[in-house]
This record gives C-alpha cells, sequence and structure tokens, in this order.
C-alpha cells in the first residue's frame, strides 16, 4: 500500500528541518514515544540503525528505524520494521521561503491481520500520518523560527 500526505509548515525549511533533526524533540510531537536509541552506526547517517519504542494503551510497540537517504534539509528517508510490518518513509522539505512544504510518501507492507486492515481500511494508515504530522506542525511553529 502506497500513499502520500503533505501540510504546510509556517517556518522556513532550514528551521524545519533543525527542529525534526533533533532526537530529544520527538516526545514533545510523538505521543506514546519511550525511547529512541541509535543501536548501529552514527546518528543522522545513511545506512545507521536506532530501536523505537512506542506505549500504544496497554501494548508497547517496538521498531527498527534504517536511514535510507539522510540529506537534510531536503530529504530524509527512512525504514522502519517490526513483527508483520515493513514501512518506507520519503519525507520532502520543499522551500517558500518563509514556510516549508513537507511531503511524506509512505508505503506499508504488512503480514497477517495487519494486511487484511490495510487492505479492509487503507484510510487508517494515511489518518495516522496525518495526525503525526499535524503533530510536528504544531509543536514546530509554537517554538517559532
Amino acid at each position: 500500500m502506497k500513499y502520500t500526505c503533505e501540510t504546510t509548515i509556517n517556518l522556513p525549511r532550514n528551521r524545519v528541518a533543525e527542529l525534526y533533526n533533533d532526537p530529544d524533540n520527538l516526545p514533545k510531537w510523538q505521543p506514546g514515544l519511550r525511547s529512541f536509541d541509535l543501536i548501529s552506526g552514527e546518528y543522522a547517517t545513511e545506512g545507521s540503525k536506532s530501536k523505537i519504542v512506542y506505549q500504544m494503551g496497554k501494548r508497547e510497540l517496538e521498531m527498527i528505524e534504517t536511514l535510507e537517504v539522510y540529506n537534510l534539509p531536503e530529504e530524509f528517508t527512512a525504514l522502519y520494521e517490526t513483527k508483520g510490518v515493513w514501512n518506507r518513509n520519503q519525507n520532502r522539505f520543499i522551500d517558500l521561503g518563509d514556510s516549508t512544504e513537507w511531503v511524506m510518501d509512505c508505503e506499508f507492507r504488512c503480514d497477517g491481520f495487519l494486511k487484511i486492515m490495510a487492505f479492509l481500511m487503507p484510510g487508517m494508515f494515511k489518518k495516522q500520518t496525518n495526525k503525526m504530522m499535524a503533530d510536528f506542525k504544531a509543536f514546530a511553529e509554537a517554538q517559532g523560527a
């Protein structure tokens, strides 16, 4: 399953990239984030891997992030893997002067129950992506230039 989400952030691209790139900011716009730990390579380098843990209700979700493209402020592409789910997100940040267009191209491959959910309710995945982008937009704009 593939889809694209977009939002405009009312900050210059360099400021957006600065806020997006700071791992200390992650809990400020990703509800449920419990930890983000580098497990191989150097932070913010292509090929590096990090373990990310989220609390989702009573359940804990652990995934591995592998950086595929790291070219901020223009692009950040990462692969996220957990049991039964493979997800690639290409994030492009388009400079509009005083604002930034954030375009995220998402690709999901799922097994088992999630494969059925993706087939029956593909909008559920897009809705979650839009919420995450809106949370970052609100956080970034609150920080200002």
